[in-house]
């Protein structure tokens, strides 16, 4: 698979986390998100593939390339502002044109009437959805081929998180760009994500299309009796409730007349971490 992004075996040792050989690839034109809980190792993955923190296993390729050799094709909005909070939108544009070769104010400035930033207002004014917009315009307006967001929706209402959603299906029209986003917001990836990978401890525990996962699990409601009928591999979490269980399953290896409701990406993250807490 030819991959805009190409994660293999990344290793990050702290005191008291691991992030164990975490490999993935994101091909060209596609967005995938990166889910998790708290704590799964999604924010070292990126700080990894951006070369922010030193690796201790593990390589990276963007767009063919060692990202640093390709920085002026990354595009990254991190959950907080990287701007200090006394500039206006006009400083962060004049200092950037003076950093990127490939820097287009005229693109900035349109991203900017689209997003109604005032330019002249001090970031420290600005609300966290203005800054997420600002971080976002930034990263839209040098000649970004790979778009790397964590927790951009964070904190946004729904109205705002929709518009950011919008802008990044606009971006990936381009065959030749992606996006890689970081988010707990797990339903705004059913929205717009080709591929999903989940990260639990540390460790990928699936990474793969997000319609053929979607797919492959299903929300089984059923009694405790019918419930231990059912081989135990294709029972991937399980909630108890007063009138039985329900049991994320894998659909095709769950045999009878069983009732079967589709489940979200939300579900399928969450049954697996209880099981995962559980065992």
């Amino acid at each position: 698979m030819d991959c805009a992004l190409k994660a293999e075996q990344l290793t990050k040792r702290y005191s008291d986390f691991t992030l164990d050989r975490v490999s993935f690839c994101l091909p060209h034109g596609c967005i995938m998100g990166l889910i998790g809980e708290n704590g799964a190792g999604k924010t070292t993955t990126i700080k990894l593939i951006l070369d922010l923190i030193k690796r201790q296993g593990g390589s990276v390729q963007v767009l063919g390339e060692d990202c640093s050799k390709v920085k002026e094709h990354i595009g990254v909005v991190l959950e907080e502002s990287i701007f200090p909070e006394n500039l206006a939108a006009g400083h962060v544009n004049r200092i950037l044109k003076n950093i990127y070769r490939t820097w287009d104010e005229e693109k900035f400035h349109a991203m900017a009437r689209r997003f109604e930033l005032p330019l002249q207002k001090n970031l420290q004014d600005y609300s966290h959805g203005m800054k997420t917009k600002l971080a976002l315009a930034v990263a839209l307006s040098h000649a970004t081929r790979l778009l790397i967001l964590d927790e951009p929706t964070s904190g946004l209402d729904p109205v705002v998180r929709e518009e950011i959603l919008d802008i990044l299906m606009e971006f990936i029209q381009d065959e030749d760009r992606s996006v890689l986003m970081s988010t707990h917001i797990v339903s705004d990836l059913e929205k717009v994500a080709d591929y999903i990978t989940f990260l639990h401890r540390g460790k990928v525990k699936f990474s793969q299309e997000k319609d053929a996962l979607l797919e492959s699990f299903a929300l089984l409601k059923c009694s405790q009796a019918d419930l231990a009928a059912i081989d135990p591999s294709a029972v991937h979490g399980v909630r108890k409730n007063t009138i039985g269980v329900t049991a994320l399953v894998q659909r095709e290896r769950v045999k009878g007349d069983y009732l079967l409701d589709p489940a979200s990406l939300e579900d399928i993250m969450v049954y697996h971490i209880k099981k995962e807490r559980l065992s």
